[in-house]
């Protein structure tokens, strides 16, 4: 994770991302480079648009908001159950009594 968050520091800052660059980055934060995975890393990215790749990857907030309104459902079923039970075990009771 620390490779890939040295890349996106060195594209936000402009900067190649590349081996010489990624090794500095990752030194600075005390990090020693695995060389293999440094390079792998840099292959991996080779002709990717880092830019169009991080706003495709955004999630727009108004997607987000709909989430929210199918669990107030589900909390507003759990009540309606909640109440039928109540109801049924009411009328269980009511019947008991009957045949006491």
């Amino acid at each position: 994770m620390e490779y890939i968050h040295a890349a996106l520091l060195l594209h936000s800052a402009g900067k190649p991302v590349d081996e010489t660059h990624l090794k500095k980055v990752l030194d600075a934060t005390g990090e020693h480079a695995d060389e293999a995975r440094v390079k792998a890393l840099v292959a991996a990215l080779q002709g990717v648009d880092i830019k169009a790749a991080i706003e495709k990857a955004a999630m727009p907030v108004a997607v987000a908001a709909p989430a929210a309104a199918p669990a107030a459902g589900a909390h507003a079923e759990k009540k309606e159950e909640k109440k039928d039970e109540k109801k049924e075990e009411e009328a269980a009771e009511g019947l008991a009594g009957l045949f006491g």
